[in-house]
Formats: structure tokens, C-alpha cells, sequence
């Protein structure tokens, strides 16, 4: 659930925050909805009885038997596909992006990302097979590869340094409104016989057109505009989204991340070598993390999961509703506090609150649950609540932070082939999860929420002591302020490349009239 930063308002930098910025970001924030509403709708969908009559008749009748097994009646591996086949095409496409961001820029990637979108929604809407339904998903998996590999790049590279976090987790709570809007349309076209359906899935098409559009109105970002040698179009757009002439000192640190990201040649290669080893390792493991919270499990199937707690179709789609919104109001709250209490501290503390609540809510399922039959009243309330708690955390640490984090510490010459690690490695364990949820809720029952809580401590454990701060360091000084002076990442630091180190002595002496 999906952002790469640059020098772009480092050290130096002047200017102000000017509504152009925000209105670019906003904009640009409309991929990020698209990738929240696919999200949700697939939870949706799929607990409308029309739907799964239509495509999943096995899945249906099952349902309809009122003896069968709470926990096994939306076992079914096509249904799962319906969900996991957005996230393996997103994986592939997120390589596929990080090319595409190089070579023609990050607003040309995100035109083409809501391009898959509306092609997808359309097909999807329209859909009489399977497999044209399939299709459609696979496409919808093409935006989401292209927008969560160019949106935050795009967002990150505008940004001025004092509201870097801030307007990074921009994109994640466009993603949490897309949930929420989700499951709004969800709840409201339940009631539309034979195609509510339609209307959910179709209705995925309306972001991406204002994405289209948007990306036809606003700039591309220096840097990229740099990196392809554009040099006086990049000072321009500098001087236009800092509303400043004085950009000599931003736009020289660009220039010259972009001359020693020019000399490496296979990103991938620096990418595999001992010092870029920290960053790589905490930008995958974060998004393994992310997505074993058990929150992807919780957001597609919230409808699902309350209706095999014993709620009525209306009811479970309601609870969907009302996650949704602790979701966004939640991440409102990570935009506020993570420029100022920092990265840590939300991350350890979001840890241990999704730990409390998946713990709890699994004793409670594994004692009032049984397989036939419902929860109490009051259980189910205390469920919905549980939740929501950890909804709650998880949208103000690991959500929005497992983005923002990866996209401070690559530098620019390793930034889009680490940043595509990052994505794929997000939307593989999203398919993982996806896919094998509902099979997983069969075969363990209330445990599951337990499995869940044991990969929570761990990530904990691994927040604690392996993810440092970098809340306010500059990211073009990452190395020296952060992973030189971490207790064990310190280690990685000390195999630099002698010939790379003169290549860059060089670089730094060269006047910079002659770069630019």
C-alpha cells in the first residue's frame, strides 16, 4: 500500500511551499486513489451475491448453505486470482515503469498508468467471462506497477526539504481515501440487482481520467528533466515550483547527483554491491512487513472477514465503511507527526499496537467463533473495534512509512532500480497474501490472526534495531549522517570503491558552470 526522493529541496534550498507543489501533488496523488479503490473494491465485489453467481458459481452455492463452515465458504483459488492477478502484473510492470521513468520521465509514466487503468475499468465493467475479467485485472495491474513506481517519484521530487515526510505520505492517504471510497460504492450499489458490480468496477475509471488530465497540465520534475540533459527546462521548472530565481544551489546538487548517477551503468549491479546493501535491505524487508501485518488481508476482504464473523451483507459492508475511515483519518494523523515526532517512534509504536490487537482479536475468534453459527452482539462490536484499532496503527507507522522510509536512503544512481525492488517486492507479497488468504482462513481458522501477530513482533524486533532515523537529514547526506553512524549498517559503509570515490572527488571539484 505505494515513493523515491531526490536532492530536490536539500540542503541549500530556497523557496517556498507554493500551491503549485500542492496542486501537482494532489494531481499526482490520483494514482495513488486508483491503486486504494482497486484495492477495496475487490473485498466489495466479491461479497455481492450477484457477482459471485455470475463468475464463482461454486463459491455462491456454498455461501448459500447455511450448515457450511464460516471460515471455508469463500475458499476458492479463482476468486482469489480475481484479487491476486492486480498485484503480479503490478510486480512485473513496476520494472517495467522504472525504465519508463528513466528514459521519457516521471509524468509520461503516470499518463500511461491511468491509460491501463481506464482500459482495465472498462473491461472489467463490461465483463461476460472469467477471463475477460482476469484481463481487465491484469491491466488495472499495469497501472498500479506504472503509478506506484512514477507518483512518488513525481511527488518526492517536488517536494521542498521542510515537508518532505509530509507530503510524501500524501500519496498513501490518497491511497486510504481510495479504500474508503471503495467501500463507500461497495455498500451503495449493493442493493443494484444484477449490476451493482458493474458500477463498483467500472466506477475505477473516474481517477483515472482526472489523472490523464492532470498529467497533461503539470511539469515534469527537474530531476528527470536533468537526468535526460534537459538542463536549462529543469532551472526553469526549479524556479517555477520553489517561486524562486535563486535556485543556484538546489539546481547544482541535482546537476551533480545526475553526473555520478550517469556514470553508473548497471544500477542493478551498484544496486547488488556491499555499500548500497542498508537501504536495499530495509526497503524489501519493510514491505515484506508491510504486507504480513496481515492489513492487505484485512482491507481486500473486510466485507468478506465480517461476513465469516457472523454480519449480515449490509452489515459487513458498513464495518468496511467504517475502517475505511479510521484508515484515512489515521493517516492524517502520520502526515501531521512524522516530520516532527519522527520515523521511529511511529514505526515502534504502531508495532506494538498491531500486535495487541491481532493477538486479542484471535483469542476472542478462537474462543466465540466456531465454525457454524455467529458471534454475540457484543462480541462482534468488540471485533469491529479491534479492528479498527489496528487499522488505526498500522495506517499512522507501517502504511504510509514503508514508502516514505525506501525513498530517503537510495541515492539518485541506484533510486529507480531501488525503488522498483521496493514496489515489487510490495506487490509480490501483496499477491502472496492475496491469493492465499481465504484458503489460509479455512485451514487456520482463528489462528491466522496469530500467524499474523508472530510476523508483527518480528518486525518490530527489526524496526527497533535495524531501521534508523531519518527524519530532517538531507538525502543527498544520507551517507554520512545516517549509515555511517548506524550501530551495524556503519559496517556496509566501509568497502567504497577506491576508483568510484576518485571519480566522485572529481566530479565535486569540477565548477559548476561547466555542469550546467
Amino acid at each position: 500500500m505505494p515513493a523515491a526522493m531526490v536532492v530536490s529541496g536539500g540542503a541549500g534550498a530556497e523557496g517556498k511551499t507554493t500551491v503549485y507543489v500542492i496542486i501537482s501533488a494532489i494531481m499526482a496523488g490520483f494514482g495513488g486513489l486508483m491503486f486504494g479503490y482497486d484495492n477495496g473494491i475487490a473485498g466489495g465485489v466479491t461479497s455481492m451475491d450477484d457477482f459471485l453467481e455470475k463468475f464463482f458459481h461454486d463459491v455462491y452455492e456454498k455461501k448459500m448453505k447455511a450448515h457450511e463452515n464460516n471460515y471455508c465458504k469463500y475458499d476458492n483459488q479463482s476468486l482469489q486470482l480475481f484479487t491476486s492477478s492486480l498485484y503480479i502484473s503490478a510486480l512485473v510492470f513496476s520494472f517495467v515503469a522504472s525504465f519508463l521513468c528513466n528514459k521519457f520521465g516521471r509524468r509520461f509514466t503516470m499518463r500511461l498508468a491511468a491509460v491501463f487503468f481506464l482500459v482495465g475499468a472498462l473491461l472489467d465493467g463490461f465483463a461476460v467471462n472469467l477471463p475477460m475479467l482476469i484481463i481487465g485485472r491484469v491491466l488495472l495491474g499495469a497501472g498500479v506497477g506504472s503509478a506506484n513506481q512514477s507518483v512518488p517519484l513525481f511527488i518526492s521530487e517536488i517536494a521542498p526539504a521542510n515537508i518532505r515526510g509530509a507530503l510524501n505520505i500524501l500519496f498513501q492517504l490518497c491511497v486510504t481515501i481510495g479504500i474508503l471510497v471503495a467501500n463507500l460504492v461497495s455498500y451503495f450499489v449493493s442493493t443494484v440487482h444484477p449490476h451493482g458490480w458493474r458500477i463498483a468496477v467500472g466506477l475505477a475509471g473516474v481517477p483515472a481520467v482526472i489523472l490523464l488530465l492532470g498529467s497533461l497540465v503539470i511539469t515534469e520534475t527537474p530531476t528527470s528533466l536533468v537526468e535526460r540533459e534537459k538542463f536549462e527546462e529543469g532551472r526553469t521548472t526549479l524556479m517555477k515550483i520553489r517561486d524562486t530565481a535563486n535556485v543556484d544551489t538546489e539546481f547544482d546538487q541535482i546537476v551533480h547527483a545526475c553526473e555520478l548517477a550517469r556514470q553508473v551503468k548497471d544500477p542493478y549491479g551498484k544496486l547488488m554491491k556491499r555499500p548500497s546493501r542498508p537501504p536495499l535491505v530495509i526497503s524489501v524487508f519493510i514491505q515484506i512487513f508491510q504486507q504480513f501485518t496481515g492489513i492487505n488481508a484485512i482491507m481486500f476482504y473486510a466485507p468478506v472477514l465480517f461476513q465469516t464473523m457472523g454480519f449480515k451483507s449490509d452489515a459487513s459492508l458498513l464495518s468496511a465503511v467504517i475502517t475505511g475511515l479510521v484508515n484515512v483519518f489515521s493517516t492524517l494523523v502520520s502526515i501531521y507527526a512524522v516530520d516532527r515526532a519522527g520515523r521511529r517512534v511511529l514505526l515502534l509504536q504502531g508495532a506494538v499496537q498491531m500486535f495487541i490487537s491481532q493477538s486479542i482479536i484471535g483469542i476472542l475468534l478462537l474462543k466465540d467463533l466456531k465454525p457454524t453459527g455467529s458471534l454475540g452482539h457484543n462480541e462482534a462490536i468488540i471485533i469491529v473495534l479491534l479492528v479498527c484499532l489496528f487499522v488505526m496503527s498500522f495506517a499512522w507507522s507501517w502504511g504510509p512509512l514503508g514508502w516514505l522510509i525506501p525513498s530517503e536512503t537510495f541515492p539518485l544512481e541506484t533510486r529507480t532500480a531501488g525503488f522498483a525492488c521496493a514496489v515489487s517486492s510490495n506487490m509480490f507479497c501483496t499477491f502472496i497474501i492475496a491469493q492465499s488468504f481465504l484458503s489460509m482462513l479455512c485451514g487456520m481458522q482463528a489462528g491466522i490472526f496469530f500467524f499474523f501477530a508472530a510476523w508483527i513482533l518480528v518486525m518490530g524486533l527489526f524496526g527497533f534495531f535495524l531501521i534508523p532515523e531519518t527524519k530532517g537529514v538531507p538525502v543527498d547526506d544520507m551517507i554520512n549522517r545516517v549509515w555511517k553512524k548506524h550501530w551495524y549498517w556503519k559496517r556496509y559503509m566501509q568497502d567504497e570503491d577506491p576508483d568510484e570515490d576518485r571519480k566522485q572527488s572529481k566530479l565535486e571539484m569540477a565548477p559548476s558552470s561547466s555542469r550546467s
